[in-house]
């Protein structure tokens, strides 16, 4: 079993260099059927890692799991291009549980980010550009203010209902719709821009 430490020394060897190329080496295809493979990033960096694509066990690290995360260049500048979801929300899971025993918590810490860049929809270029497990244990400002994100947003649950929440609450993580239309009645908890700068910075 691989575990964080490995992982993230063995990702750190290819810091620079172009994961659609390195994927050819593993036999991961970037395009299917004439459109991209989405997942094809993450199945690169799982065998980068040292992982095995078909070891699901916690969750596929020990104790860990890769996150890797878009970034473009703006007049010089790397910047997160877009939010990502941490974890679904069940509504009564929410209402009963605080945030240190929640799966929210336990995904976040136990996450390592794979900067990687962002060269256009149809450019399978994709450079990986930082490597970072991070410890949320080494800032108590950052945990205690996602923490209360996750609690404002677990009590505007309690009394406005589930369906009130949205993403304009919460300043680290928010609640918003997951899946097709406006019409969705599901949720999951998101990472801002603002938190993914604050764990890779660039």
């Amino acid at each position: 079993m691989v575990t964080r430490v490995v992982a993230v020394k063995n990702l750190e060897k290819y810091i620079g260099q172009d994961l659609s190329e390195l994927a050819k080496q593993y036999g991961v295809t970037t395009y299917l059927n004439g459109k991209q493979n989405k997942g094809w990033k993450g199945l690169t960096l799982e065998y980068l890692a040292g992982l095995s694509n078909d070891n699901k066990q916690a969750p596929n690290g020990l104790g860990f799991e890769l996150k890797s995360t878009a970034f473009y260049n703006v007049k010089g500048q790397w910047r997160p291009k877009e939010t990502f979801a941490i974890t679904m929300i069940n509504p009564n899971v929410l209402s009963e549980t605080p945030f240190f025993k929640s799966h929210c918590w336990e995904k976040l810490k136990s996450l390592v980010f794979c900067a990687v860049s962002w060269n256009g929809r149809h450019n399978a270029k994709s450079e990986l550009l930082q490597v970072q497990s991070f410890d949320f244990l080494e800032s108590e400002t950052l945990i205690r203010e996602i923490e209360a994100d996750y609690e404002f947003i677990r009590n505007k649950s309690k009394i406005d209902g589930f369906g009130a929440l949205s993403g304009k609450y919460g300043k680290w993580i928010q609640a918003r719709t997951k899946g097709a239309g406006h019409g969705s009645t599901s949720r999951a908890f998101y990472a801002r821009k603002e938190l993914i700068k604050e764990i890779i910075k660039l």
